[in-house]
C-alpha cells in the first residue's frame, strides 16, 4: 500500500520530552518504519517547524515531508489550529501530484484530521483517525488551563462522523470516545502504542548505575517524560519525601525530560515549580533533574533504576510504562486513561489515585522492602510488553485496518508469530540474568 500518515505538530524526526514532544512523536516514527519495513510506501506529513528544513527528509526510507503551513519556526500546538486550512491545501496539492495514489490517509492529532478530511472529500482516500487526546477530556481535567478553543470539540465531532476509522489507544479510550462522540461502534478499532525491542530490553542494574554515576545501593525511583504540570510529578515529589521522613527509606527520584539537555528553568518553566514544591517538602536534595536525553540513552534510565513511577491526572495512552515494562522494572502508574490498562495491578507493578502521595508512597515501600517482589514485577511486565505492546505487533494491527478500507488484503510474514515467541523467550532469560 501507499500509505501517508499526518501529524501536523508532532515531527517523527523531534527529539521527545519537549511541551510538545512526546508519546505522539514517538508514535508515528515507529509506525512509518514499521510500515516501511512491510514493504508499504510511507510519507509522514508534519508542519515545517524550522527555516532551514529541505522539502522531504529521508527517515529509513520514509519521506518526511515538511508542509509549509504558518512560520518556519516552533510553535506552542495550541496556535497552530488557523494555519490548518494552509497545510490542508498543501497535503491536497500533494497528493494530486503524486503519480500513484494513497490508499490510505492515517491522522494523528484533531489538527491533522481537519487538514486531511479535505484529501478524504476531493480525492475519495480512505481516512484513518487516531486522536492520541480528546478535546472534551482534556477540558474535564485541565480547564481554564486548556488553551485550545471550543471549536476543537466540533471539529473532533466531525472527525467521529466521517472518518472510515477510528482507532482508540486503549479501553479507556474508547469508551470516552462512546460517552463524549456518539460515534458509529463498527468504525471503532483498539490498537495500543508500542515499544521499540531494538531499543528496550532488561540490562544490569549495576552496570547502568555505575555508567550514569548513580550511587549503587539507593532505592532509586525514575520519572520520564514530559515535564508539565498534568503529568503530575509533583504527586512524585511529595511521595519521595514521605518515603524517606516518614518511612525511613533511603530514596532518590531522577527526573528525565524537559526542553533541554541541560535542567534549564527558563526553557521548561515546570523544573521551577517543581523545585520549589521539593524545597518546600524538605526533598530537594533528594531529587535530580537530569534533563531531556535522546532515545538511545533511555535505556540506561529505566535499567539504573528499582521502580518507574508515572502518575499523571490523565492519560490517553502513555507509551513511557510499555518501555520501563520493556526493561524489566516494576511501574507504579495512576489509575487513569491507558496506563491502568498497560500496567496489570498487583502483577506487573501497581496502580495508584493520581494526586495522592501517601498512596504512592505506600506502594513504594512496599517495593523497596520487597527487592524480590519488585522483580517479579518486572519480569511480569517485560513478558506483557512482548505479548501486546511491540511496535511490529502495533503495525501489523493497523495495516490490517487500512487493508480492509484500501480493499488489500494484509498478509503478515510466515515467521511474525514464531519470531515473538522467541524474542519473549529470550527476553525473559535476560531479565533473569539483570
Amino acid at each position: 500500500m501507499k500509505i501517508a500518515l499526518v501529524s501536523e505538530h508532532a515531527s517523527p524526526l523531534a527529539v521527545a520530552g519537549g511541551v510538545d514532544s512526546g508519546g505522539q512523536n514517538i508514535y508515528v516514527a515507529n509506525i512509518a518504519r514499521q510500515l516501511r519495513r512491510a514493504g508499504h510506501q510511507v510519507d509522514v506529513f508534519t508542519r515545517r517547524d524550522r527555516a532551514l528544513l529541505p522539502a522531504i527528509s529521508d527517515m529509513d526510507g520514509v519521506r518526511v515531508v515538511h508542509v509549509p503551513a504558518g512560520p518556519p519556526m516552533q510553535m506552542p500546538k495550541e496556535a497552530l489550529l488557523p494555519y490548518m486550512p494552509e497545510f490542508a491545501d498543501f497535503l491536497l496539492g500533494f497528493c494530486r501530484r503524486e503519480r500513484r495514489r494513497y490508499d490510505v490517509i492515517h491522522a494523528n492529532f484533531f489538527m491533522s484530521g481537519l487538514a486531511a478530511l479535505k484529501a478524504k472529500e476531493t480525492l475519495g482516500i480512505p481516512l484513518v483517525m487516531t486522536f492520541h487526546a480528546l478535546g472534551k477530556v482534556r477540558r474535564l481535567h485541565q480547564g481554564a488551563d486548556d488553551g485550545f478553543p471550543d471549536e476543537r470539540f466540533s471539529i473532533e465531532e466531525r472527525l467521529v462522523r466521517e472518518a472510515d476509522a477510528i482507532i482508540a489507544e486503549c479501553p479507556q479510550d474508547e469508551l470516552d470516545l462512546r460517552e463524549h462522540y456518539a460515534p458509529d461502534p463498527k468504525r471503532i478499532r483498539i490498537v495500543p502504542c508500542g515499544f521499540d525491542t531494538s531499543e528496550f530490553s532488561p540490562a544490569d542494574r549495576a552496570d547502568c548505575r555505575a555508567a550514569l554515576g548513580w550511587p549503587r545501593d539507593r532505592f532509586t525511583v525514575l520519572q520520564l517524560g514530559r515535564i508539565v504540570p498534568r503529568k503530575g510529578i509533583d504527586n512524585v515529589v511529595r511521595a519521595l519525601a514521605i518515603l524517606r521522613t516518614r518511612m525511613g527509606i533511603d530514596a532518590h527520584l531522577y527526573v528525565v525530560g524537559g526542553n533541554a539537555d541541560i535542567p534549564n528553568e527558563i526553557a521548561t518553566p515546570e523544573i521551577a515549580r517543581l523545585r520549589g514544591v521539593a524545597a518546600g517538602c524538605g526533598a530537594d536534595a533528594d531529587v535530580t533533574f537530569v534533563g531531556r536525553r535522546g532515545r538511545a540513552q533511555l535505556r540506561n534510565y529505566y535499567g539504573a533504576a528499582d521502580v518507574f513511577v508515572t502518575t499523571p491526572w490523565y492519560e490517553p495512552f502513555g507509551i513511557t510504562p510499555i518501555e520501563a515494562m520493556a526493561c524489566a522494572r516494576p511501574v507504579v502508574g495512576a489509575d487513569v486513561g491507558g496506563i491502568r490498562y498497560s500496567v496489570v495491578d498487583g502483577q506487573t507493578g501497581f496502580l495508584v489515585p493520581p494526586r495522592d502521595p501517601e498512596a504512592l508512597a505506600e506502594r513504594l515501600a512496599r517495593l523497596a522492602q520487597d527487592p524480590e517482589l519488585a522483580e517479579r514485577m518486572g519480569a511480569a511486565g517485560l513478558e506483557r510488553a512482548h505479548e501486546h505492546f511491540t511496535w511490529s505487533g502495533v503495525a501489523e494491527q493497523l495495516e490490517a485496518v487500512y487493508g480492509q478500507l484500501a480493499r488489500v488484503p494484509a498478509e503478515p510474514t510466515s515467521d511474525a508469530r514464531p519470531a515473538k515467541r522467541v524474542r519473549v523467550s529470550a527476553a525473559r532469560s535476560a531479565a533473569q540474568r539483570a
